[in-house]
């Protein structure tokens, strides 16, 4: 593919569907969002007004960083505090799919409506790619940015419309994208983050109490892999616990699993064999969590498996 003539081509189409009408889009700071943003704001400029939201749900610092990186590229970004409403949403549902089901809902019909509302907005631009669409298509997951695929009208729904620029492309493809833009390798090489975050990282219920807990698994893990090079690497919090033992004691602790694959396109993916010393190493960190007395490796590929486990 020409994919220099692909942003020419994809910002012109953005530039011809919104016309003279406003455009908003949610930035998360991995590389799908990231692309939607410059090709939006290259076409369209002070008509599009991109947003974070902040969920509740993401990896310690990540809103501010994102927002600063952004700015510093000259494109303005309004921090959006929703917490709460994605806390409530989550609360009580174990089903993977009544949670996905809940983070869409929030952030589709109160969220953005909202933002919808206040800035008389007509479109939503948005960072779907080919492999969200077939995965929600084939019922295997639902990807949170999925929508008109399954039927559902945003325009009646939401009360706007939705453009996809990247709907053709895959993960591979998004990167190639990102480089002829000339996004810096924060953004291009950066390992995939799911849109509902955290929340596709616990098994179960999500509480601000099991947030804490994997999101200091998560650092350790993004710490420790950051040099494997590997497609993905991610700590997941099971709904189980184990006995084990702290300071002499019996305790009944949580489960943290280490996900490390290596992937093209995001279809498949196999484990990445880890060194036994670095495997030690994250076991030896995580379990000196809170609360946290085991540490597992997940050797399984995709498929039979999906990356993310929610």
């Amino acid at each position: 593919m020409d994919y220099k003539r692909f942003v020419e081509e994809q910002i012109d189409e953005i530039r011809r569907l919104v016309g003279n009408d406003l455009a908003i889009n949610a930035l998360s700071g991995g590389v799908d969002s990231s692309v939607v943003t410059v090709l939006g704001h290259r076409a369209l400029g002070e008509k599009l007004k991109t947003v974070f939201i902040d969920n509740g749900l993401m990896r310690a610092g990540e809103p501010e960083r994102v927002v600063t990186l952004f700015e510093r590229m000259g494109i303005p970004v309004r921090l959006i505090s929703a917490k709460r409403e994605f806390l409530d949403a989550l609360k009580g549902l174990t089903d993977p799919e009544e949670k996905r089901q809940a983070i869409t809902k929030t952030f589709y019909s109160q969220v953005f409506g909202r933002l919808v509302r206040e800035w008389g907005a007509k479109f939503l631009l948005h960072g779907t790619i080919l492999t969200d669409i077939e995965e929600t298509v084939a019922g295997i997951k639902r990807q949170h940015n999925i929508l008109t695929q399954i039927g559902i009208d945003p325009e009646k729904e939401f009360g706007y419309l939705i453009i996809e620029p990247l709907k053709a492309l895959r993960k591979d493809g998004v990167r190639e994208v990102a480089k002829v833009l000339g996004l810096p390798r924060d953004i291009t090489e950066r390992i995939p983050f799911p849109g509902p975050a955290l929340a596709t990282r616990i098994v179960g219920e999500v509480t601000e109490e099991r947030l804490a807990t994997v999101r200091a698994a998560t650092a350790i893990v993004e710490e420790e892999l950051k040099g494997t090079e590997a497609f993905q690497y991610m700590a997941v919090l099971l709904n189980d616990r184990a006995t084990g033992i702290r300071e002499g004691k019996r305790e009944f602790g949580q489960i943290i699993v280490v996900r490390c694959i290596q992937s093209e396109d995001a279809r498949t993916a196999v484990p990445v064999e880890l060194p036994w010393e670095k495997l030690k190493r994250l076991c030896e960190r995580i379990t000196s969590l809170p609360g946290v007395n085991r540490c597992l490796y997940d050797l399984t590929p995709k498929p039979p498996a999906t990356i993310e486990y929610v």
